[in-house]
């Protein structure tokens, strides 16, 4: 199935998407965590709720509030290469705070201290069920779903330290949804799927999803080593070659541009590229 969770008329909840309409599924709260570990959801036919045009719907955080934001990074070995790394051994993981991510739609906002804003396009899963030690062979189950992700970097302030953390966690720099798409639409593990980004008929990068180094399944066992996961946790698994800062000379994301990231099967996060101070303005538009 695929899902929105978004406003409509005055009515926050979480939509079911049927082709380019959607209905709101009942009693489901104000994000996706009613229905994770779940009961079924109803089939599009079966529910009463008015038709609405997904178009008309403003896209919402899936999880209002994840427990945890786990990315990966230099998952792609041309990636690797352009950012002028060693292939690693073991992935490079990091976190994001909830204030760094921001709806499909919302405006992405480029800070007063740095010009160096750059985008990066990522498959996003969100946690089904919870775990610790999970095998491998058993990681896929613990899937609910798959969204996308823009984790947008400001890349000197990301540099400035051998840890990522300043780059990666200013305020609504992290664009997510709006679509989430459950595993039983996609390759297993959302494996052999064109992933890309893109500014207008710019293309920034174009890439395929069987390129990771560290697959979802992979990605999943080897973070439940060291940590639990829990239901509603978000894994971005990473971004594929043609960043702004590898290019002659850097590609920055500039105010007034809309960028827009792309999985084949999932759909369009494009978000409006603000400066700093002029995003409450954007975001009331």
């Amino acid at each position: 199935m695929r899902l929105i969770v978004g406003e409509a008329g005055g009515t926050k909840g979480v939509f079911l998407v049927n082709e380019d309409r959607a209905k709101l599924l009942p009693e489901q709260g104000g994000d996706l965590r009613g229905l994770i570990g779940g009961e079924a959801v109803p089939a599009y036919q079966d529910l009463s709720a008015s038709e609405v045009a997904v178009l008309d719907i403003r896209p919402l955080l899936p999880v209002a509030r994840p427990g945890k934001i786990i990315c990966l990074g230099l998952n792609y070995v041309d990636h690797i290469k352009e950012g002028g790394y060693d292939i690693p051994d073991y992935p490079a993981l990091f976190m994001r705070s909830l204030n760094s991510l921001m709806p499909a739609g919302a405006p992405m906002v480029r800070p007063n201290c740095s010009h160096k804003l750059d985008y990066e396009v990522e498959l996003m899963l969100i946690v089904g069920k919870g775990g610790r030690h999970i095998r491998e062979a058993d990681a896929l189950d613990h899937v609910f779903g798959y969204t996308v992700f823009n984790d947008g970097s400001v890349r000197d302030f990301q540099r400035k330290t051998h840890q990522w953390t300043p780059g990666k966690n200013f305020d609504s720099t992290g664009a997510v949804g709006p679509v989430v798409v459950t595993p039983d639409e996609l390759p297993e593990g959302a494996a052999g799927l064109k992933i890309e980004s893109r500014v207008g008929e710019e293309i920034l990068q174009s890439a395929n999803t069987s390129e990771m180094m560290w697959p979802v399944a992979k990605t999943i066992a080897t973070i439940s080593q060291y940590t639990t996961l829990d239901p509603g946790d978000l894994i971005a698994m990473g971004t594929p070659p043609g960043v702004g800062h590898a290019k002659t000379p850097p590609r920055w994301l500039k105010p007034g541009e809309t960028v827009e990231v792309e999985i084949e099967g999932i759909g369009i996060c494009a978000n409006l590229i603000v400066d700093e101070g002029a995003d409450q303005q954007a975001g009331a538009a």
